[in-house]
């Protein structure tokens, strides 16, 4: 792997997995059109550490708030311990939103990426017509969410209910196409939430999953002993992908507090039809 293939493929893992576009599909589909080579699972995990690093180097200051309002003592004046009883009900929310995706993780990852991504082998044609139709159905799911929801909720008007159902359409982001981040502001729009605190939130919940893959493929690397790629390239993958996923975090939440979602809908949809013209040529072929 070149230095220029790593800081494309950091680019593309930075900025797709937290605009709701899908980074999976991305880093299935860009290697493919390019002709480029499997990267590897050395390389997967950098660019997934890469992305915990901005994650929580953007919302370092919330986890703090959130662990040090949490455990504050019980003794205090009652606005201190109003914003503790907060602190600990969305963490607790977190933790309780991350358990569906962990478990379709545990279950389902190794079934999936061999259904779409066979390391050393080329990407046939019908995994990518199933990529084409989950990236225009979620595009119509997220069009609905901005046409039909009423964007009036804060995330302290988050109940138990939501919470659940937001962490289910996580578990759904197992599949490449759906996005994590894409399923989560879906479920937060359709729930009522404004687009700024359901993006918030979809960020807040990603921590934990971002870092539950991240360890998940390191075990991986480990039992299988897969090849590595080039220091300098790993090395290129993770920063560029922290810092494209950094900045990607901070303008999107400033984006979406003023418009609409609705440009990433149409880029699913134009990339959906893209794909599905592309793999039923190769099909017909």
């Amino acid at each position: 792997m070149s230095p220029l293939q790593a800081v494309v493929l950091g680019l593309v893992q930075g900025l797709t997995e937290f605009i709701p576009i899908s980074s999976s599909a991305h880093l299935i589909i860009v290697p493919w059109l390019l002709g480029w080579p499997d990267p590897g699972l050395t390389f997967d995990v950098a660019l997934h550490l890469g992305t915990l690093a901005a994650l929580l180097a953007y919302f370092w200051g919330d986890w703090v708030s959130l662990l040090s309002g949490t455990f504050a003592s019980r003794q205090g004046l009652a606005g201190r311990s109003r914003v503790r009883h907060q602190s600990q009900r969305l963490l607790w929310f977190i933790l309780v939103g991350s358990v569906p995706g962990g478990i379709a993780g545990v279950l389902g990852d190794r079934y999936i990426e061999h259904f779409f991504h066979q390391p050393s082998s080329p990407h046939q044609p019908i995994p990518m017509l199933v990529i084409a139709g989950l990236m225009a159905a979620l595009g119509l799911v997220l069009w609905a969410g901005e046409r039909y929801a009423r964007h009036r909720r804060l995330l302290a008007d988050l109940t138990w209910k939501d919470t659940v159902l937001i962490g289910l359409a996580q578990a759904l982001a197992l599949l490449p196409g759906v996005s994590r981040s894409g399923s989560t502001i879906t479920a937060g729009l359709l729930l009522g939430l404004r687009r700024e605190a359901a993006a918030r939130f979809s960020f807040l919940l990603a921590t934990p999953i971002v870092a539950g893959a991240g360890l998940k493929k390191l075990l991986d690397l480990i039992r299988d002993g897969s090849s590595a790629p080039p220091a300098l390239a790993t090395a290129v993958g993770f920063l560029v992908a922290a810092a494209s996923g950094y900045l990607c975090i901070k303008y999107l939440l400033l984006y979406l507090q003023r418009r609409t979602t609705h440009v990433f809908v149409c880029y699913r949809l134009a990339l959906g039809a893209f794909l599905a013209v592309l793999s039923l040529a190769l099909l017909i072929k």
